[in-house]
């Protein structure tokens, strides 16, 4: 016989299908890379494999080393600009462009593996740089947009932010005008600004 009980277990959460397949891959991924290994260790030796994988190490680390000071003196330039009282312009530094998928490429080059040294080396490469920061640019910008769709906030943070035509922001404070409507608040007092 049905009823018009509810379950008392809740029905879980269809699971993304990254999650689903990401396990997957890593997994298919790492035996790749050892099948690789042996592979090569096969054709040559394993002293050609060991030297192999401590110079992607090497060449990891500079690179990530090098794009990390990049970005450390981008910084650095930026805010004594800006201490400096000089006008910061809004658009990205020309030679900062990439420090990011930089250090993604040395990290992928320091990982132990063929295919990841592969991949880490065509991360270097600056026109697949703008390639795929356009692509992640894209690719967030369209999650962010599905996201506050869904969200049952809504445009709840476009709402929050109003400007006057002229760009300023407008600034305000709440004010209760009826006494007493508020049984558990029995001070009367003018209450401080949210901001200062």
């Amino acid at each position: 016989m049905t009823t018009g009980a509810q379950s008392p277990y809740p029905a879980r959460p269809r699971r993304s299908r990254l999650r689903t397949l990401l396990p997957l891959g890593v997994a298919a991924w790492l035996v790749l890379e050892i099948w690789l290994l042996t592979l090569v260790a096969g054709a040559s030796s394993g002293l050609v494999v060991l030297l192999m994988l401590l110079a992607g190490i090497v060449l990891g680390s500079y690179v990530i080393k090098r794009a990390g000071r990049r970005a450390f003196r981008n910084l650095t330039e930026t805010v004594q600009q800006q201490q400096g009282g000089a006008p910061v312009a809004p658009g990205a530094r020309p030679n900062s462009e990439g420090n990011g998928l930089t250090m993604l490429g040395g990290l992928l080059i320091v990982l132990p593996g063929l295919v990841s040294d592969a991949l880490g080396l065509l991360l270097l490469v600056p026109p697949v740089q703008k390639a795929v920061s356009r692509y992640a640019e894209r690719t967030f910008e369209r999650k962010l947009r599905e996201a506050a769709a869904q969200s049952p906030l809504g445009d709840a943070f476009t709402r929050a932010r109003m400007r006057h035509p002229d760009g300023k922001v407008v600034q305000g404070e709440v004010v209760r005008d009826e006494p007493g409507s508020d049984p558990g608040n029995t001070s009367q007092g003018p209450r401080p600004p949210l901001t200062k």
